[in-house]
C-alpha cells in the first residue's frame, strides 16, 4: 500500500571538492566542483515525521552545454531549479499523498517553469530528481524499509501505465531485480587526458597519493575488466589513443568489455562510422573493437532524436548498439529514441528514479515484444561518497544491472572530502564497500567489483548520519569559493 507524504521544509547545503587530477569529458575539464546536498523534513499520512537526503555534484557543461554560458551560469541554473523544485514539491504535497502522485504533478510543473526561464529539460529535471530522491529516502527511513522493499511493496505508489500506455499491466517489480544485487562490476572511466600507461606520467606530474593514477595501475591493482572510454570526434587523435589502450588490454589476461562515450561531440555520424570502420580494419584495434558493447550519446542532443537522422543512427546501430544519455531529458525520451534506432538508455539518479524505473520497464517490454535487445546501462555523474554514490549504487542494485560506470574513485582522493564523523561511519557501517589503508579510505574494488550488500538499509542506501554542520549553508556559499 502506498505511503502518503507531505513535504514541510527543505534545507540546502554545499560542500566543495577538488579533484586529484583533471577530468576531461567532452567540452569540459573538471578540477573543482560543489556537491549540493538536500535535506527534507516531511510528514507521512499518519503524522509520522520523516527526514531524508539527496545530493549531486554540479558539474560544468553536462546539463547545459550552451557555449554562451560559463560554469558559474551552469551552477546558478541548477541551484535555481533545485530551489524551484523544493517550492513546487511542497505545494504539490500540501495534501499528503503518494510519492508518485506528488512527483507526477511536480515534475511536469518544474519542467514548465524551467522552460519559461529558458532552461533545458535536463537542467530543470535535475531539481525534481533531488526532491524525489530525498522524499524516497525519507519514506524508507521513517518506515524502516529498504529502497528495494519500498518498490516491492508498492510503498511509493508508482503507476507505470500512467506514464506509458504500453506498460499497462506491468508493475514496478516486473522491471526490477527479484532481489537487489549484492555486487556490481565497475566500468572504469578513461577520461580524454587520463594517463594510459605509467611511462606517460612525467615525474613532476606523479601524484604518489596512495591511489592508482594510470589506467595500467587500475587494471593491475583493482582488476577492472570494464572500461568506458571517452572519444572526442577527432578520428586520428582518437585512434592513436585507442591504440595505447588496446595495447594495454592485449597485454593483460582476461576479457575486457568496452563502452565508447561521445559526450555529444559528433555533429556528423559519418565521422563516428569512420572511427568504427578504421578500428575494425586495424589489426592493433580489432580486439578492442570486438569488445565494444555499446556507444553512448555520440550526437549533440538537439540532433540526437531527429527523425531526419534515423538512417545514420541505424547505420551505426547495425555495428554497435547506441545509448542515449544527455538526450534522456524527460520521461518520454527513451520511447522516442527507440523509434529512430537507439536500443539503450542510461540510468543516472540525476535524471530521476521513477523515470529510470519506467525506462527499465519499457526496455523489458520492447525486448519481449520484438526479440531485439533493448537495455539499460548505469552511467556516472562522478558520484561521490556518501550521498550521491550510495544512493546511485542502491538504485543500480534494485535495477539488477551487472556493471556500472564509476569515476569518483579515480578523480577524487577517497573519502577525504567528508568530515571525520562521516568517514568513521562509512568505515563502521559500510566496511565491505570501503577499505582503509593508513590514512586513506577509498572504495574497496576487488577483482573489478564492488560489494553492495551493506546498502540494504532503511531509506535510499545511506545508513550513516550526514554531517550537515561540516557543510556550508547554500545561502552562505559563494561560487568563488571553488
Amino acid at each position: 500500500m502506498a505511503e502518503a507524504i507531505s513535504l514541510k521544509e527543505t534545507r540546502f547545503y554545499m560542500r566543495n571538492v577538488r579533484t586529484r587530477m583533471p577530468f576531461k569529458y567532452g567540452a569540459a575539464t573538471l578540477v573543482s566542483v560543489p556537491i549540493l546536498h538536500v535535506e527534507v523534513i516531511a510528514e507521512l499520512g499518519d503524522s509520522t515525521p520523516a527526514r531524508g537526503w539527496s545530493a549531486d555534484i554540479l558539474p560544468p557543461k553536462w546539463f547545459d552545454k550552451d557555449p554562451e554560458k560559463d560554469y558559474r551560469d551552469n551552477v546558478d541554473d541548477l541551484i535555481a531549479m533545485a530551489r524551484a523544485a523544493a517550492r513546487v514539491y511542497q505545494e504539490t504535497s500540501a495534501r499528503p499523498r503518494s510519492l508518485f502522485g506528488v512527483w507526477r504533478d511536480a515534475y511536469e510543473a518544474i519542467l514548465d517553469e524551467g522552460q519559461t526561464a529558458g532552461l533545458n529539460k535536463l537542467t530543470s529535471g535535475h531539481g525534481s530528481s533531488l526532491l524525489e530522491r530525498a522524499l524516497v529516502d525519507a519514506i524508507g527511513t521513517a518506515r524502516g524499509m529498504t529502497y528495494h522493499e519500498l518498490l516491492r511493496r508498492d510503498a511509493l505508489g508508482i503507476n507505470l501505465s500512467d506514464l506509458h500506455e504500453e506498460l499497462n499491466g506491468m508493475e514496478v517489480f516486473d522491471a526490477i531485480a527479484q532481489k537487489p544485487s549484492t555486487s556490481v562490476s565497475i566500468r572504469h572511466t578513461v577520461g580524454l587526458i587520463d594517463p594510459i600507461r605509467n611511462e606517460e606520467i612525467k615525474p613532476i606530474e606523479r601524484l604518489e597519493d596512495g591511489l592508482p593514477q594510470s589506467l595500467e595501475d587500475y587494471i593491475k591493482r583493482d582488476g577492472i575488466r570494464y572500461l568506458k572510454i571517452k572519444v572526442k570526434g577527432d578520428v586520428d587523435d582518437d585512434l592513436e589513443r585507442l591504440r595505447h589502450i588496446a595495447y594495454l588490454c592485449d597485454r593483460n589476461t582476461g576479457e575486457f568489455s568496452i563502452s565508447l562515450d561521445g559526450n555529444e561531440q559528433y555533429s556528423d555520424l559519418e565521422i563516428l562510422l569512420e572511427l568504427l570502420d578504421r578500428m575494425r580494419e586495424d589489426s592493433n584495434l580489432r580486439s578492442l573493437y570486438d569488445s565494444i558493447i555499446y556507444i553512448e550519446q555520440p550526437f549533440e542532443r538537439s540532433l540526437a532524436l531527429d527523425p531526419v537522422l534515423e538512417g545514420q543512427i541505424r547505420s551505426v546501430a547495425k555495428l554497435k548498439p547506441i545509448v542515449i544519455d544527455e538526450s534522456d531529458d524527460d520521461h518520454c525520451s527513451f520511447k522516442r529514441a527507440t523509434s529512430v534506432g537507439y536500443t539503450g538508455v542510461s540510468a543516472k539518479n540525476c535524471k530521476g528514479l521513477i523515470k529510470a524505473l519506467a525506462n527499465k520497464a519499457l526496455a523489458t517490454k520492447f525486448t519481449a515484444e520484438t526479440g531485439v535487445s533493448f537495455f539499460m546501462t548505469a552511467e556516472d555523474l562522478m558520484n561521490l561518497p556518501v550521498v550521491p554514490l550510495q544512493q546511485d549504487l542502491t538504485q543500480i542494485a534494485a535495477l539488477g544491472l551487472d556493471h556500472a560506470e564509476r569515476n569518483g574513485h579515480h578523480y577524487v582522493h577517497g573519502l577525504d572530502h567528508l568530515s571525520q564523523s562521516e568517514r568513521n561511519e562509512c568505515k563502521l557501517r559500510h566496511s565491505s564497500l570501503y577499505r582503509t589503508d593508513g590514512d586513506l579510505t577509498r572504495l574497496d574494488i576487488r577483482n573489478g567489483k564492488l560489494d553492495l550488500s551493506s546498502l540494504q538499509v532503511a531509506g535510499l542506501g545511506l545508513g550513516v548520519k550526514i554531517d550537515s554542520a561540516s557543510m556550508v549553508l547554500l545561502e552562505e556559499w559563494q561560487f568563488d569559493s571553488l
